[in-house]
């Protein structure tokens, strides 16, 4: 099974207090990627939002400052908000850098949690249902890397239109994200694309049904088996005690400023002790409970690969790159030697 790394690029706080500006936040985000491609970890996701608090608007920019300096850890998305982005356009960025990182390159598509997208480049929210699925089939299209006609409600239609550039190997990887709803499930299987859940609250095992439904959706549409993957958050200290404190006022200040434009309650310490808890969402603690935690959820969903989403709200850049070195060099291989022992 794959391991890797999911980051917003969460705006943090200097040594001072004072909210870092963005463009030092999106440097120490490629820091972190040349740090988890020298430990060995199998993939770097970035993902892409529109507000004051996540510093990261373009992915692929990022990312392509990446590839230049790394190696041989894969980059993606985390996700593409493609219903308000043009398919044509995020296939071309994404097989540029296959390119730029000789065939590194994947990207993670979904219809994004976060709405801000739409108004900024005049995409009506009354279609958001709409968007996503015209535009995935499209990107469907697209990665067939032959002429492409296609028409819809969204876009211009193409009529044996041919989209450039091609990677090099043919193939590019192209996840689908869904953070819960059958249809999406259902969706990504018919397109014949990887599934990557977004478990970011409740029970993980819960999600057990939607990767049995894939795997049903898979074969009653003809297509081989694919890979399954899960995003959640976490964060990795020496100790379970160590991992919850450092963690715990970053993620509730992260969960009250989000909550106050969507109507939640501040978030409480029993109920963040829940969501960290053995069964709960929130993957924090030890490089031990971790990886046992992972191991747990690997092996229920049958996974493909696991991606720990690092970076909370203003968390600071030091206990990032910490959890970081840790997830590398202890979770990953007590990982993969537990899968191994079945």
């Amino acid at each position: 099974m794959e391991l890797g790394l999911d980051t917003f690029g969460d705006v943090t706080l200097a040594p001072g207090g004072e909210a870092k500006p963005a463009a030092q936040v999106i440097r120490d985000v490629v820091e972190q990627a040349v740090l988890a491609d020298s430990l060995g970890l199998d993939y770097f996701g970035v993902g892409e939002h529109h507000r004051d608090d996540f510093a990261i608007s373009s992915p692929d920019m990022v990312l392509a400052a990446i590839a230049g300096q790394t190696k041989r850890i894969r980059l993606g998305s985390a996700v593409t908000v493609l219903s308000s982005d043009d398919p044509i356009r995020v296939f071309q960025r994404f097989s540029t850098l296959d390119a730029v990182s000789s065939g590194r390159a994947e990207v993670t598509l979904g219809r994004g949690s976060f709405t801000e997208s739409f108004p900024l480049f005049g995409f009506d929210l009354t279609q958001y249902e709409e968007l996503f699925e015209e535009k995935l089939a499209l990107f469907a299209e697209l990665l067939k890397q032959g002429p492409v006609t296609w028409s819809g409600n969204t876009r211009p239609a193409l009529t044996e239109q041919m989209v450039y550039p091609h990677t090099e190997s043919g193939a590019l990887r192209a996840w689908v994200a869904v953070g819960g709803s059958p249809q999406s499930v259902v969706r990504a299987a018919h397109h014949g694309m990887p599934l990557m859940l977004a478990i970011i609250g409740g029970e993980p095992l819960q999600f057990a049904p939607f990767a049995d439904l894939y795997h049903r959706a898979l074969a009653e549409f003809g297509r081989p088996e694919l890979p399954i993957g899960v995003h959640s958050p976490g964060h990795v200290a020496e100790t379970d005690e160590q991992a919850m404190e450092e963690l715990w006022p970053h993620y509730a200040a992260m969960h009250n400023r989000i909550g106050r434009d969507r109507g939640w309650p501040p978030l409480t310490r029993l109920q963040f002790n829940a969501v960290a808890s053995p069964n709960g969402a929130l993957v924090v603690g030890s490089p031990e409970t971790v990886a046992r935690k992972i191991t747990k959820v690997a092996k229920a969903l049958k996974l493909s690969r696991f991606d720990l989403k690092y970076s909370h709200g203003t968390l600071p850049h030091d206990a990032m790159l910490r959890s970081i070195q840790l997830y590398g060099s202890q979770v990953a291989p007590m990982v993969r030697e537990n899968l191994a022992k079945g």
